[in-house]
Formats: structure tokens, sequence, C-alpha cells
């Protein structure tokens, strides 16, 4: 009996060993997963800062009635902090600066009456009674305390934590290391891009030209492409010597039960043990995973590109999150737009073309391709949407997980 698609994404996953860590200089960490959590090294923020340009001064002394005070110094950010010497006494103050000694709330410039440069400003009694104690000060550790955990493990670092991991002096971070790999388009009837006209009998190679775009575009850069004829002999020799030198291999093509599909006996002949051949979905059914006696993952899709990307989006990507120790991003869900029937006691993953309506709601209309290899179907669509096993007559409405292209 088939596996379901969540029965062989659970087998998948649960094979993998976590690909090994490294240190990366923060400046090149951009993308990378981060295998050791980054703590707060200090408080955040370490002082009590300003958030507004004005006048530093007591509010005891306005709770005691004074209006008028004597401004004393004037204190930039990245300046030592001055100390008060009154209570009548104000300092002028640059937001970013580090709150005076002494001091405990700050007066916006416009709240204020200076004449030009006078030593002194008066506030009105609204003013003054309005203010209250820590006004327009960002408190020391309000945001996070020394020892916080402030990127988890498994985070994919962006922008914003390659920001937080500067700001804690993490001149260098400690990542998964990039995973090597391999894909390899199988066929005779494939030719290169370069061709300028095929035979009739001939297609230009798309499929490992895809997978590659979509790996990188994914976060895994350290890409090749090969092509493999279906000669048995150039199949064992390459595939043999792929297995010892990358972290990955995918295949497209040569996995299902043709006369010339060779890749299931060859694999097996290499020390690939098969975990799955076959999945009761549509499309995409002939897919196939194993792995070597040093556990590297090996995939093999089915050649046609629209059954090719399916998989590769449904089990691949997954499973190199897994090998990197990523966090898994949160599924998505959408409801059909339509009715959608299907006859084949398969999980259909369908095309669909997605849309966000005024109230929250993700709508996914079916666009179907021709055929399993009509890629440029898959143009006008946003990705698939995974159903139960037919036979099904779905409703409009319908929930069910949606997967995006990358």
């Amino acid at each position: 009996m088939l596996l379901t698609p969540a029965e062989a994404e659970r087998l998948i996953l649960t094979s993998l060993l976590p690909l090994p860590s490294e240190d990366c200089p923060l400046l090149a960490a951009h993308g990378r997963i981060l295998r050791a959590p980054n703590t707060a090294d200090r408080d955040f923020p370490p002082f009590d800062r300003v958030t507004m340009d004005g006048f530093a001064l007591r509010h005891a002394s306005l709770a005691a009635g004074l209006r008028t005070f004597r401004v004393t110094g004037f204190q930039p950010a990245g300046t030592i902090p001055h100390t008060f010497d009154a209570d009548d006494a104000c300092i002028e103050i640059a937001t970013g600066a580090v709150l005076p000694a002494g001091a405990d709330c700050v007066v916006p410039y416009e709240d204020t009456n200076r004449s030009g440069n006078s030593s002194t400003i008066t506030l009105s009694d609204s003013i003054a009674t309005s203010i209250a104690p820590g006004q327009n000060i960002h408190r020391r550790g309000s945001d996070s305390a020394a020892g916080t955990t402030l990127i988890a493990a498994g985070t994919r670092l962006t922008a914003r934590e390659i920001a937080v991991a500067a700001a804690c002096g993490r001149a260098t971070v400690r990542v998964s290391t990039l995973p090597r790999i391999a894909v390899v388009a199988t066929g005779d009837e494939l030719v290169d891009v370069e061709n300028p006209s095929p035979a009739p009998h001939q297609i230009r190679r798309s499929n490992d030209y895809a997978l590659r775009a979509a790996l990188i575009t994914a976060g895994y850069p350290h890409v090749e492409r090969f092509h493999l004829r279906d000669l048995k002999y150039e199949l064992e020799t390459q595939l043999k010597r792929l297995l010892s030198e990358f972290d990955a291999i995918i295949l497209s093509g040569g996995v299902s039960k043709g006369k010339y599909d060779f890749l299931p006996t060859v694999l097996a002949e290499l020390g690939v043990e098969k975990k799955i051949h076959g999945v009761a979905q549509r499309p995409g059914k002939p897919f196939w995973f194993g792995l070597t006696p040093r556990r590297t993952p090996v995939f093999a899709l089915p050649g046609n590109p629209v059954s090719t990307l399916t998989c590769f989006h449904r089990y691949v990507l997954p499973a190199l999150v897994r090998l990197s120790s990523s966090t898994p991003a949160a599924p998505v869900f959408a409801s059909l737009a339509k009715p959608f029937t299907f006859r084949p006691a398969l999980a259909p993953l369908v095309p669909v073309r997605l849309e966000s309506t005024p109230d929250g709601r993700l709508l996914a209309t079916p666009d179907p391709t021709n055929t399993s290899g009509d890629f440029a179907g898959l143009l006008a669509t946003d990705g698939f949407l995974e159903l139960p096993c037919g036979p099904l007559n779905a409703p409009a409405g319908t929930v069910a997980r949606f997967w995006r292209w990358v």
C-alpha cells in the first residue's frame, strides 16, 4: 500500500541526521541557520535612554511648583552623562543620550518657552502638571535583560537577526554548514539550453535549471548540475562519484517502471537503501527516496516537470530544513474558492492561484496544468493545495494546506 504524502514526509524527516555546524563571520551570515542561541550580552537598552530632544529635569521640582529652570549644559548622544547641581537646573539633551544623573523626565523643546539663547526655560502650569516621572525615557533593560535569549537556535538569519547579533557583539555566529547539493537530470532525450535547434525527438533540459534556481532562492547556494544518459554503466560510474562528494543528491527522471528507468536498480547496487518508492499522490506518484550508508539523502523525482517541482517542494525542501536544523515555517492553509472533483484514489496536489480577501481569508482557485509536462502552465499559479486522498468532491470553502512555489 502506498504511503500518503504526510506519511512519506514523516519517514523522510525521521531518517535524516543534521549537518555539522561551523563558525561564520557575521558579515557573511545572512541566510544561514543559527545553531547556537544568541543571548543579550548586556541590558537592552544598556542605559536610561532619552527618546526626545528637549530638557532633562527632576519631576519632584515640577511637583514642588517650580516652572522656570536654569539650563546648565547640553548633552548629545554618545557622551558621558552630566550631573545635576540644583533642583532648579535642567540639561538640554538630544535623542539617544544617556539620562543625566538625578533627572527622571524629559520635556520636549516644543513644550517649553525659551527666548533666544536664554539660559532659562519656562513651562506653563498645564504642561508641568501633565508630565509624569519617566516621561520620554527608554528605561535600561526594558527591552531585554542581560542573558535573555534573543535569537533561538534554528532561526534563519535575516536583516533583523543580523542587527540583533551585531548589537550583542557577535562578530561570528555558529551556523549550520551549507549542504553541497548535486542536481542530476537523466534522460537520452535531453539537450542543453544552448542547443539552437533540438531534433524532433529531443527536448531542452529545464528541470535541473528549475531545481537549482529553487534551491538558491531557498537559501542553498552550493548546487551543481549534471546530466546523465539512460545508460546503466554511466549512471553507475557517475552516481558512485556524486554519492561520495555531495551532502544531498536530487535526481530527475528514470525513476518509474519503464524499460530504461535504471535508477532504482543502480542506486540499490551502489548501496543506497530505498525508503520510499511511490506515494499516493498526483502528480509525482513514482517519487523515490533513500539513504547511503553514510546517510546522505537521495531524492529521485519523476521526470515530468510539474511532478518534479511538486515533489521538490513537498519533500526535498522540508528535508533540507531538517538537515540544516532550521525551525520549520508554520504551515499555511487556504480555502478552495470553488468546488473541486477528483476521482483517483490518490491525494491531489493541485496548482492554485491564491488571493487574499478583505476579511483575512486565503482563497485558492484550482488551476491544473494540461499535463504533468505542462510546466508553462504553472506560471500563473502561486503554489499547490494538498487535498485528501480521493475520490473526493471537495466543496468551495474546503480548507487544505497550501505549499508556495519558491
